[in-house]
């Protein structure tokens, strides 16, 4: 039942080097601790996210900065009404051999060909163009005149949203929201922050981030977070809470009934559970607990719920009905897991926590 070794030692070197990554980053962007930590979690549990937030809370910044400290490639694709699918993925072009006359057909790789994308108001472009880069996300892979091209590993799509213009944007459908890990909510920064931000932006000085992680370290580390066990107690409370969601269940409380046109689906469940490990291991824990499921609930579940009618007109948001969930959703006290002895030492563990 116990962890190898091996595995104990690569949660201790995740753990110190996130610690490293949240000061470095912290040399350039004030604030935002939780929000680093969605990322990390996102990137390790293998997922992508969607940012949203409005203009000018250094989204863009952010997600440079953290792919800089990783030393992962980064690119930059700015979403418009007018941008077609061969404008991220790549396109064929006709290569003539000047030696032979020959003329051939050769992939030029898109800006999609990077280990970090931020995808920049996604909304704003068409969904030929937005289903292009989510087939991408899904597959890791584009194809292009019959051939495979496989995207560089690490691969992560960070896309952002600006949720107050809605004016000529393409919403995502979703079926389509469903394929990113995360919604992560950014919102505006303390007094104290912005004043920060005000003298660290205005004055002459010029920051560079130390490099922490790699690309093959981050490919290894990722392999040991999905190791991580998880005691079904903890299981079955992420699975309850995205049951709970869905409206047509028994076991959905009145208020979901009432607001929620329909709720998450089984890929909800399984972003719960890989986004607790990832978390357990960015904080050195080999093992899941309760408090991990509860702090990546909100950004798993926020775009998954659908609001009725009722629901708007009445101002009730998913957040509201996920605070509610949280409140009311039991833990299982009991169960098959009652005799096995790890259970018992993560229960034990989620009870000190509490």
């Amino acid at each position: 039942m116990d962890m190898p070794a091996s595995d104990l030692e690569a949660i201790q070197t995740l753990q110190q080097a996130y610690e490293r990554v949240v000061a470095e980053v912290a040399k350039v962007i004030v604030g935002q601790r939780q929000i680093v930590e969605q990322l990390m979690v996102a990137m390790f549990a293998r997922g992508h996210c969607l940012l949203i937030g409005v203009p000018g809370l250094a989204k863009t910044l952010l997600v440079r900065t953290l792919a800089n400290t990783l030393s992962l490639d980064f690119n930059r694709i700015q979403f418009t009404p007018d941008l077609m699918p061969a404008d991220i993925t790549g396109t064929e072009v006709i290569q003539e051999d000047r030696a032979t006359g020959s003329r051939e057909y050769r992939f030029v790789k898109g800006p999609i060909f990077a280990n970090v994308v931020l995808a920049d108001e996604i909304n704003r472009t068409p969904p030929k163009t937005q289903a292009a880069l989510l087939e991408a996300m899904q597959e890791h892979q584009v194809t292009a005149g019959g051939q495979r091209h496989p995207l560089p590993e690490p691969f992560f799509v960070l896309a952002t949203q600006n949720p107050l213009e809605l004016e000529g944007t393409y919403p995502l459908p979703e079926a389509q929201l469903d394929r990113f890990m995360f919604q992560v909510a950014i919102d505006y920064p303390s007094e104290d922050e912005e004043l920060e931000i005000i003298k660290r932006t205005t004055a002459d000085v010029e920051v560079q981030v130390g490099r922490v992680l790699d690309g093959s370290e981050i490919r290894q580390l990722t392999r040991f977070v999905r190791r991580i066990p998880i005691a079904d107690h903890v299981a079955r409370y992420a699975l309850r809470l995205a049951r709970r969601t869905r409206h047509t269940r028994p076991e959905a409380p009145d208020f979901v009934r009432r607001y929620v046109l329909w709720g998450a689906g089984p890929r909800a469940s399984q972003y719960l559970v890989l986004g607790a490990k990832a978390r357990a291991a960015l904080y050195g824990r080999p093992y899941v607990s309760l408090e991990d499921i509860r702090a990546v609930a909100r950004p798993v579940l926020r775009h998954r719920l659908k609001m009725n009618f009722l629901a708007e007109s009445e101002g009730i948001t998913a957040e509201w009905i996920l605070d509610r969930l949280l409140e009311s959703t039991p833990v299982d006290a009991g169960g098959d897991d009652e005799h096995d002895p790890l259970a018992r030492v993560f229960r034990a563990a989620d009870a000190g926590e509490a």
